[in-house]
């Protein structure tokens, strides 16, 4: 892969999340998990390239994301839909999602991502934010998005380093 600035990246980000998903991984090669996420965001906040992602606490990758420092992203081509579509019905606390799937865990900065992938983003958490419903303007949202009441936690991550295949 090819390190480059995330200016530099010509993906659509809102393409990104919505049609193409992407693993949000946090952890280590010795303990990690990694989650599928269609939803989710890039930009500008605080003086800082961002991205957004948002994980439920129930989730198995919550832990990990709670505990380490840094996660990635990582978005792939297609011919991976079937790998992710396993990775966000199945729990990395009963299967080893990259066995499973085929997919080549590997050490990426102070993260895991994935060799497959064709954008990886390195991330350090600057701030969270759980999903408060009393703020939904648009009263729908918690109606189709929440009917488990399974608020996200909204996680902030500087995007430290961006990479292309």
């Amino acid at each position: 892969m090819k390190e480059i600035n995330i200016k530099e990246l010509k993906e659509n980000p809102v393409s990104l999340f919505d049609d193409r998903w992407a693993l949000i991984t946090a952890g280590n090669t010795e303990s990690y998990n990694t989650m599928t996420a269609s939803w989710g965001a890039m930009g500008e906040l605080w003086n800082k390239d961002v991205c957004f992602c948002f994980i439920r606490p129930q989730r198995y990758t919550y832990e990990f994301t709670e505990r380490e420092e840094y996660f990635t992203l990582s978005f792939f081509s297609e011919e991976y839909r079937k790998a992710l579509t396993y990775c966000g019905r199945f729990s990395g606390r009963d299967v080893d999602k990259a066995k499973e799937t085929g997919l080549t865990a590997t050490a990426f900065g102070n993260s895991v991502a994935f060799e497959e992938a064709e954008i990886v983003l390195l991330c350090k958490k600057v701030a969270f934010q759980d999903i408060n419903p009393e703020g939904f303007i648009d009263s729908s949202v918690d109606s189709s998005c929440y009917p488990g009441k399974d608020y996200h936690r909204m996680y902030i991550g500087e995007i430290v380093s961006c990479f292309i295949k």
